[in-house]
């Protein structure tokens, strides 16, 4: 069996074939003009010639900036009469002006992916789909939005948290740009934790946020194969995507096997995107008594210092909706 392919292979591959394809489809474009317009070869290498030339008379000119100066002028004059050329020639013939321009899926990035060494947002929209697809989140967050929030099962202070907590959750998505937040969302079984979490991750990633979700259990299991089988580049890329992604939600976190295994992984995890300034949810079942006791004072002081509690109470919702 084949090495899997990382995510940054298979996005590098995409931009490599947008550009293939539209190469190709203009070096077919120039061929049809060519046979329709024999002259437009002619003022094509014309176009590359003065600028072949342009070049060599800089490189001549030294640190003569009065000379550079002088070329620069004359050589935007050349260009401008030679580009007026080719287009008058190109509509004459009943071809767009820019028929035989290079097409781009993103004129942003040019279909690098990039933009001034950073990650272009067409990029940043690729990452992310290739995540929510890997997640299989997609049935998950179709129950899991505002659009099916109700308030039917709560009560009293239940209420009140409930209510509380929403607000917090929509203030969590409106400033996530701008403010650099994380969240502890806990409470007893069945409250909303993981439907309210669900609604944050579906407003960010339709906003092209690159958002990770882990079971806890899933994220201690795939760490710890993934360091068994010593893969270098697939710990990397883990790394990478723990590290830097624009959320990362560890969901029931207390469910796994704890150990100090998994304390170290998670301290690292956590310190890391502290630093980073990346934020995070944690959903749990647990009071901070418990966290403290499972989690040790290392931890726990991180989360205290570092994550905005939100609370949720009240009957378990999965098992009366079962019931029902």
């Amino acid at each position: 069996m084949g090495q899997p392919v990382s995510i940054a292979e298979r996005i590098k591959r995409i931009y490599d074939e947008r550009r293939l394809k539209s190469e190709y489809e203009l070096s077919e474009r120039k061929k049809a003009v060519a046979e329709k317009l024999p002259g437009m070869k002619e003022t094509e290498d014309e176009i590359i010639s003065t600028s072949m030339n342009y070049g060599r008379a800089l490189i001549k000119a030294g640190g003569d900036k009065e000379k550079k100066a002088e070329l620069s002028k004359k050589y935007k004059e050349q260009m401008l009469d030679l580009r007026l050329k080719k287009s008058r020639m190109l509509r004459e013939a009943g071809y767009p002006a820019d028929y035989l321009d290079m097409t781009y899926v993103c004129e942003k990035c040019l279909d690098t992916g990039f933009v001034d060494n950073e990650k272009c947002d067409c990029y940043r929209k690729i990452e992310s789909d290739m995540l929510f697809e890997g997640s299989n989140l997609g049935d998950w967050l179709k129950t899991n939005n505002f659009s099916c929030l109700s308030r039917e099962y709560y009560d009293g202070a239940d209420l009140e948290h409930f209510d509380e907590a929403v607000e917090t959750c929509h203030n969590f998505i409106n400033n996530f740009n701008s403010d650099y937040r994380n969240l502890l969302i806990y409470g007893t079984v069945g409250t909303g934790k993981s439907f309210l979490t669900g609604c944050i991750v579906k407003e960010l990633m339709e906003h092209s946020c690159k958002v990770v979700y882990y079971s806890a259990i899933q994220l201690f299991q795939t760490i710890s194969s993934y360091l068994f089988d010593k893969d270098k580049a697939l710990i990397t890329e883990l790394n990478q995507t723990l590290y830097e992604s624009d959320l990362l939600v560890i969901d029931d976190l207390g469910s796994e096997m704890t150990n100090d295994f998994v304390r170290s992984q998670l301290f690292g995890i956590l310190n890391e995107r502290i630093i980073r300034q990346k934020s995070t949810i944690i959903t749990t079942n647990f009071s901070y008594e418990n966290l403290r006791e499972k989690y040790q004072e290392r931890i726990f002081s991180r989360i205290i210092k570092e994550f905005e509690p939100v609370k949720l109470s009240g009957r378990d919702i999965r098992m009366i909706t079962r019931l029902e």
